[in-house]
């Protein structure tokens, strides 16, 4: 027994690798092959890798096997306010007790292996699942795919979100390196689905050289909405009168149109009927995206969207449902991220920026921050606040019955938003 806290453990883990991101399969495969058992036989598993939209595609695929009855394990990172909610069962995430149980046996058989923080949260969550045996196990790609700590796994199905440009310095510069690594999860004979836009050129690559079924957003099935519900069609046939997800933005469509290919895929296997997929569209909720709340007369709309494609789609929404009043920007951001190209994107959209530093290591300062914005034109208003808890007090004197506040840019400002409000 090394610790009786969680906090303590995850604190130990953050130390134990001198590389936060060290990538790679060996370490993890060793150990998961050192536990008993290691075997998730008794489910079916479904990666999901992409820049963006795969903690959606995770909760839209939780909430359509609940209502069909199936019971699931998803993992997914980073988190918003508690660690646990990486690793969840139906939904729920899973007790301190649980995770500090895995974590024991995975200390005791790592030996002297130097796992990182994230190896341990993915084998923990493996771990678990292994005991549970749920029907469904959802493994969110936490970095690329290739190298990640859960494509120890062979999955049943492969999901892949939309690729942008983010992590340059571990996937590369062009969408096109991004995809072959995202293609990472694919495997021979089993299918896989693309939800994006544009698929690169390099994951068709991939999936025909392991001769894997793909089946691509636009091309294999399609969605097309209408002003209060919206259809799907695929190769077996066309969904009508859908709910639109209860998750917020247009975009949101893409990811469900994937996951209801994935479920037709599955279907032997996992059958279900429609009106369970119309259910969980309805019931899915996702905290961070896009999500809204009112203060005061004060529309607050918090959103982890930290690159400039995810920027664009809270800008697209934002421009579809106009404020009465000003828009506000509570803006923290990481190290590696293009904060320049997001405050661009968002330049003609806010009246006035909070600009704060993010309290990690790898966060970005205020005074960064404040550097881009100011070679924007014309000049915008902003102020800088050395965290983001002071960012958000200040926009909320500032707020007036009205306007609104967006606060985005990363996953640490919108856990400080939800814990102020």
């Amino acid at each position: 027994m090394r610790f009786t806290r969680l906090e303590d453990w995850l604190t130990w883990q953050e130390s134990l690798n001198p590389k936060a991101i060290d990538l790679g399969l060996a370490r993890v495969s060793q150990v998961w092959r050192r536990l008993t058992p290691p075997d998730l036989s008794a489910s079916t598993v479904i990666s999901i890798a992409g820049t963006n939209g795969k903690g959606s595609s995770v909760a839209l695929f939780e909430a359509i096997f609940k209502q069909a009855g199936y019971s699931t394990g998803s993992y997914t990172s980073p988190h918003l306010l508690r660690y646990n909610e990486r690793i969840r069962l139906d939904g729920r995430p899973v007790s301190d007790q649980v995770i500090m149980d895995a974590f024991r046996r995975i200390d005791e058989a790592r030996e002297d292996l130097p796992l990182t923080y994230f190896e341990f949260g993915a084998l923990a969550a493996l771990t678990i699942f292994a005991r549970e045996k749920p029907d469904v196990v959802l493994l969110e790609v936490g970095l690329g795919g290739r190298l990640d700590a859960v494509n120890i796994i062979d999955a049943d199905l492969a999901v892949i979100t939309s690729i942008d440009i983010d992590h340059q310095e571990w996937l590369g510069n062009d969408r096109e390196s991004i995809g072959r690594e995202k293609a990472g999860i694919l495997r021979t004979g089993k299918p896989a689905v693309f939800s994006g836009a544009d698929m690169p050129a390099s994951i068709a690559d991939q999936a025909q050289k392991l001769q894997t079924a793909l089946y691509a957003n636009g091309r294999e099935f399609h969605h097309q909405a209408g002003a209060a519900n919206w259809s799907w069609h695929g190769p077996a046939g066309t969904i009508e009168n859908l709910p639109f997800p209860g998750l917020p933005g247009r975009h949101q469509l893409d990811n469900a149109a994937a996951v209801i290919m994935a479920l037709e895929l599955l279907s032997r296997v996992l059958p279900l009927n429609p009106s369970a997929i119309a259910r969980g569209l309805e019931t899915v909720r996702l905290p961070g995206r896009q999500q809204r709340m009112q203060k005061q007369g004060v529309e607050w709309i918090l959103d982890v969207a930290h690159n400039p494609h995810a920027v664009a789609a809270l800008q697209h929404q934002l421009r579809e449902d106009p404020a009465p009043g000003r828009t506000l920007a509570v803006l923290g951001m990481l190290q590696d991220k293009d904060a320049g190209a997001v405050l661009e994107l968002m330049h003609e959209d806010v009246q006035k920026w909070y600009l704060a530093s993010i309290a990690d290591p790898r966060g970005m300062t205020a005074e960064k921050l404040a550097g881009l914005a100011g070679k924007l034109s014309p000049a915008p208003s902003f102020e800088t606040f050395p965290a983001i808890a002071d960012a958000l007090e200040a926009a909320a004197a500032d707020a007036v019955s009205g306007d609104r506040v967006v606060v985005f840019g990363s996953f640490f400002t919108v856990a400080e938003a939800l814990r102020a409000l």
